[in-house]
């Protein structure tokens, strides 16, 4: 497989494929909200057309970085999250970082959103549609943050049908910058189990495409044929 990675500012044209990967924590909570039984995720340019769709939609569940703030119901944090109850809801989504790489390719023909939650699925679903050719958005930090790098280089590898060992990829996640500003509480709207959660390998069976929809750039589920995983 031929593979980029490329911080969303280094995009030029529109990928065949992308893989969007933010780690810590954008993807890792979508995945959550989907888990806790979400419909599907809108992804939003700017906090004020979050807070627009809000208003057009009061029974959307709208979701930000950083502390609560008027409007929102959520913050970006797996941990706050995994205890809501979401089943059948819309839930509108605004990060720094992992929607803005999302929307930055939403010509592309497809769009998967990633984190280490949903790897392997997201690995699987590139295998069966044979694609080749696959741009990975490293989301964090202009295209530095480590945590989202090695995330996107261990799909590659899955993708590509090597037996890569997650252990490596985990640890340089698990020491990350990002990681490390949760754990010492730098970054508002967390909570203590967030790196935990977000370095849970495959802890959701789907994968999660992006496109747009009645001009709304909208993330599902997407539910991958169950082969045999590929062993370590």
């Amino acid at each position: 497989m031929d593979a980029r990675f490329l911080g969303t500012a280094e995009l030029t044209g529109t990928p065949s494929t992308a893989v969007v990967v933010d780690v810590m924590r954008a993807f890792t909570v979508a995945a959550w909200a989907f888990g806790r039984g979400a419909e599907r995720i809108v992804l939003a340019g700017s906090l004020d057309e979050a807070l627009e769709s809000k208003a057009r939609h009061p029974d959307w569940v709208a979701l930000k970085d950083g502390p609560p703030a008027p409007g929102f119901d959520a913050v970006n944090s797996p941990g706050l999250l995994r205890s809501a109850d979401l089943g059948g809801r819309t839930v509108v989504q605004k990060t720094t970082a992992g929607t803005v790489g999302a929307l930055a390719v939403k010509d592309a023909p497809l769009v998967l959103c990633a984190g280490f939650v949903v790897a392997e699925a997201t690995a699987r679903l590139l295998r069966t549609r044979a694609r080749d050719d696959v741009t990975f958005v490293v989301t964090g930090e202009d295209g530095r943050a480590e945590e989202d790098l090695a995330c996107a280089q261990y799909i590659a590898g899955r993708a590509a049908g090597a037996g890569t060992d997650a252990a490596g990829f985990l640890r340089r996640a698990a020491e990350s910058r990002a990681a490390a500003e949760l754990r010492e509480g730098v970054r508002e709207g967390a909570h203590p189990d967030d790196v935990a959660l977000c370095l849970e390998l495959d802890r959701f069976p789907f994968a999660m495409a992006a496109a747009v929809e009645d001009g709304l750039m909208v993330l599902r589920p997407h539910a991958v044929p169950a082969n045999r995983r590929l062993t370590n």
